[in-house]
């Protein structure tokens, strides 16, 4: 079973990337979504963010974002150069700012352009291609074909589903039906995501018949979480990090943002955003959390955090 973990925007970066291969062996893991303008434009400074690999990690998908079939052929290109070992086009982003600019979700109601697309990135690299995407809240199988037909007309390798409308929150449930559909109407791979956080809900999942299973929000601060699953999957016993561990793997990621940018009032600032996922089993989580957002400097972030994971 692939188990991937999955892109989220402001944490997928190589820090974070690292420490899922620490404590886990995921087939890949993915970049943040990267802008095809942003790419091309080769601004030292914010690509480095988007592009650098850690040493210690395995296979990295890079994730792009555009509308244009010249762009995105020419970024794929620089991710090729850039060392990806996948490449993805995101189509299934639901933010306004995305989808104005015709990316994102809003690429599923133009599937000639998709196709496009598609053709375009499959005919400027040698690396293996996908699109993730979401699908049609009511399901007519007639809307999902149209995607089928385009995505083997493309000749892509792998598909990714997302098991959610654009226009739907995560409080909706996954809509496992539609993943299904995909599975019984592609002869290629066809990746889950949605939901997935403990082994119940891989089971679910895995109820669809996909080829592997894509970990989103669940894999920030539980960066062991891939291998727990594996484990479980293969019938054998798994023993979850003590609280110290877990310490340790927070102060390693806000540690690697401050190396990876040279900034530390940024890295401790981007910290705020996913220090309530390691503090999930924390007694006094809100606490932590307020304490966080005051922090000042990573000397301070180490003595916040000494008093809390007790």
């Amino acid at each position: 079973m692939i188990l991937i973990q999955g892109p989220l925007a402001g944490i997928s970066c190589a820090p974070f990337r690292a420490l899922i291969w620490r404590y886990s062996q995921p087939a890949y893991c993915y970049t943040e979504m990267i802008s095809c303008k942003t790419l091309n434009e080769g601004s030292a400074a914010l690509n480095h963010r988007y592009v650098a690999k850690d040493p210690s990690e395995g296979p990295v998908c890079f994730q792009l974002s555009g509308n244009d079939p010249q762009e995105l052929a020419e970024a794929t290109k620089r991710a090729t150069d850039y060392g990806a070992d996948l490449i993805n086009l995101n189509c299934g982003c639901p933010v306004k700012k995305i989808r104005s600019k015709g990316a994102g979700s809003s690429l599923l109601m133009d599937p000639q352009r998709l196709f496009q697309l598609m053709r375009a990135m499959k005919q400027s690299t040698h690396l293996p291609v996908s699109i993730k995407i979401r699908v049609e809240g009511h399901g007519p199988d007639r809307f999902h074909q149209t995607l089928v037909q385009a995505i083997q007309d493309a000749g892509i390798d792998s598909l990714t589903v997302h098991g959610r409308h654009w226009t739907e929150h995560y409080e909706t449930p996954c809509h496992y039906q539609h993943i299904q559909f995909f599975v019984e109407h592609l002869n290629i791979p066809v990746i889950g995501n949605g939901d997935v956080a403990d082994f119940a809900s891989l089971q679910r999942m895995l109820k669809t018949g996909c080829a592997g299973v894509m970990i989103g929000r669940a894999g920030v601060g539980q960066p062991w979480l891939i291998a727990e699953l594996s484990a479980k999957l293969a019938g054998t016993e798994f023993l979850s990090p003590m609280l110290n561990e877990r310490k340790q793997m927070f102060l390693d990621h806000v540690q690697g943002l401050i190396a990876l940018m040279g900034n530390e009032t940024v890295s401790l600032m981007q910290a705020r955003r996913f220090a309530k996922y390691y503090a999930r089993r924390l007694a006094w989580q809100k606490e932590f959390q307020d304490a966080v957002n005051l922090c000042e400097t990573f000397k301070e972030l180490e003595e916040i955090s000494s008093r809390y994971f007790i």
